[in-house]
């Protein structure tokens, strides 16, 4: 199974929750060193991708920091991307944090389709701006 296989099988079943917290993204926390209580509110799409690393033995970073997969794998250029490629986004409204999720496609030259935890609160697939990009990683065992 490829990282993206087993990522896809929690689009749409993993999400904040309120009142509580999502046991799933908690476990995913734990893979990042964080409490095994930490609130689900906190950001975690790098501990979701730790999480499914871990399970299919595939180096991660053990950071729940975004910024953190810049030094993982394989660095790619945006022309040699591919599906499946671990994309790593600045945010516009804090240059110093950012965003980690893995590449589905294109919908257009401006935007590219990312599979990843907490975007909307929930695993989805949603579209980002390719300038925000600030890192493409491959990943293999």
């Amino acid at each position: 199974m490829t990282l993206l296989e087993l990522a896809q099988r929690f689009v749409g079943e993993v999400h904040e929750r309120n009142p509580g917290d999502d046991p799933f993204i908690q476990w995913c926390h734990a893979s990042c060193h964080l409490s095994a209580d930490t609130p689900d509110e906190v950001p975690w799409c790098s501990s979701f991708l730790n999480r499914l690393c871990w399970i299919l033995r595939l180096p991660r970073s053990s950071s729940a920091a975004a910024r953190s997969w810049l030094t993982i794998g394989r660095p790619i250029d945006l022309v040699d991307i591919v599906v499946g490629d671990v994309v790593i986004f600045a945010r516009a409204d804090d240059p110093s944090s950012g965003h980690v999720g893995l590449y589905v496609g294109t919908s257009d030259e401006q935007f590219v389709m990312i599979l990843g935890g907490n975007q909307t609160d929930q695993v989805t697939v949603t579209r980002f701006f390719a300038r925000s990009i600030i890192g493409i990683r491959r990943l293999s065992p």
